[in-house]
């Protein structure tokens, strides 16, 4: 059974029920309640009466909350794991793994405070920066990775001092609600609340006067119009946003190795990650090389409708973006691109799987290479020169992240530096770490989360100049 938490109660009566579905067998799952206007002023209120006490809570004390979170959420892995993995259509493997990314976490920001600092001193005067909580934190997060999400919102915005109302994604709201439910014990009544709602749900966060700040992650249009409605009334924005993040591989790599790394990093949870690989930009000295191996990597990928099996690979988590990769595949096929493998469904299986399916040297103005398919769909690209290579990659709104593979790290830095994306990975896919600030570039984001520099994002600075004689 599944309830919306307000002022750390369940609440169901009196509001109309949603079903979301299972991606791999496209059924519908378990009822859950859909929160109205009143649910979320209810949720307010709690929120804003509970940050009167939890703000002056010693940071010791929050973290030591954060702390009994996590070991319940470990304790209850078992029962919170087919939860996840259903609503997202994850293998147990993948589910596990996000629980896993989820506890790290929690556990990171539980051990992070912003003490005071003391920026400059001298006979007459110092002044110090501190570090006050904004209040009440509004939180969007999405349905890719609802759980980890959700919960490295949850985590900075509490260990900070402020109380959060979260909105999960109505195609993936359960874990996030179960997550609330097992939270209930430990944290003080008011601190966090989880609203399962509509698109127009988010919309009212935006605008809500008692909310202080909307952390997003999701599309870049989405963005736009959080952005917009948060600005009637100034509210603080963090916006995570779409990328189309480039995969850049140098001619002195081990092209075996590599190259299969490339693949899980283009096709994990088949591409349905902010920070998967979108494009992939081969040295023409190794791309033939480079080419054979990662079809092959390709093909290998287990498509397992039962969830059992340790696979990295999923279904399309829902209909909508089923249909764009879809429409992405006809279109490369329309055009006469060369698709290599894949291109089809899996018309043998019951849920939105789609085959991997690799794109070989589509034009840069191609839908393809233009668009974030966030879907297994992937196209090889060929450079030559690291000035065109780099040209290439920036020409994009979005900028969010990279990877660079050499063998040698001077030119990997060098290349990387050259980039226009928050975050690049050196000899490695896109793997988001808590101790890693992560931003968007350009239309992919304002401001970031994670990190240490990441708690900025939840409270104000206030400066105390302090005179030492009156």
């Amino acid at each position: 059974m599944f309830s919306n938490i307000i002022n750390s109660e369940r609440r169901d009566g009196g509001s109309a029920a949603a079903r979301a579905i299972d991606p791999r067998t496209k059924k519908e799952l378990w009822d859950v309640p859909v929160a109205n206007e009143k649910d979320l002023n209810d949720a307010v209120f709690a929120a804003r009466e509970a940050f009167k006490s939890w703000k002056l809570t010693s940071a010791d004390d929050r973290q030591k909350c954060l702390f009994r979170v996590a070991d319940e959420l470990e304790a209850r892995r078992g029962e919170m794991c087919p939860v996840l993995a259903k609503e997202t259509g994850k293998s147990d493997l993948l589910a596990n793994m996000e629980i896993d990314d989820t506890l790290k976490f929690i556990r990171f920001n539980a051990s992070q405070y912003l003490p005071d600092e003391v920026t400059y001193e001298d006979d007459e005067l110092k002044i110090v920066s501190t570090h006050p909580p904004l209040g009440v934190v509004g939180a969007i997060s999405p349905w890719n990775f609802p759980l980890v999400l959700a919960v490295a919102k949850i985590a900075a915005a509490l260990v900070m001092g402020n109380s959060i109302v979260v909105k999960p994604s109505p195609l993936t709201p359960y874990a996030t609600l179960k997550f609330a439910e097992l939270a209930i014990p430990i944290l003080p009544s008011g601190v966090l609340q989880v609203l399962n709602g509509d698109n127009d749900l988010g919309r009212l966060m935006t605008l809500h006067p008692g909310i202080d700040k909307i952390s997003f992650t999701g599309s870049t249009a989405t963005g736009k119009k959080v952005a917009e409605s948060a600005s009637r009334s100034l509210k603080r924005v963090t916006l995570e946003l779409g990328g189309n993040d480039a995969s850049i591989v140098c001619p002195d790599v081990d092209v075996e190795s590599v190259t299969r790394k490339v693949a899980a990093g283009a096709f994990f949870h088949s591409g349905q990650m902010c920070v998967a690989s979108k494009r992939v930009y081969v040295h023409r000295d190794i791309f033939a090389k480079f080419r054979e191996i990662f079809v092959d990597a390709v093909k290998d990928t287990v498509i397992d409708a039962s969830g059992q099996q340790p696979t990295l690979f999923s279904p399309m988590q829902n209909e909508m973006q089923y249909r764009i990769v879809k429409g992405l595949i006809d279109d490369s096929k329309e055009k006469g691109y060369n698709v290599i493998c894949g291109g089809d469904t899996t018309e043998e299986q019951p849920g939105l799987f789609i085959r991997p399916t690799v794109v070989d040297r589509p034009p840069d103005d191609s839908k393809i290479v233009t668009m974030e398919q966030f879907g297994p769909i992937i196209p090889l690209c060929e450079w030559s020169s690291e000035d065109e290579l780099v040209t290439r990659v920036n020409d994009t709104d979005s900028g969010l992240g990279s990877c660079v593979w050499s063998g040698d790290g001077g030119t990997a830095e060098r290349i990387a530096r050259k980039l226009e994306v928050g975050t690049v990975w050196i000899n490695s896919f896109g793997i988001p770490h808590p101790h890693g600030y992560f931003s968007g570039w350009k239309q992919s984001g304002l401001g970031g989360e994670w990190g240490r520099q990441g708690l900025l994002s939840y409270c104000h600075t206030q400066t105390l100049q302090i005179y030492k004689q009156t």
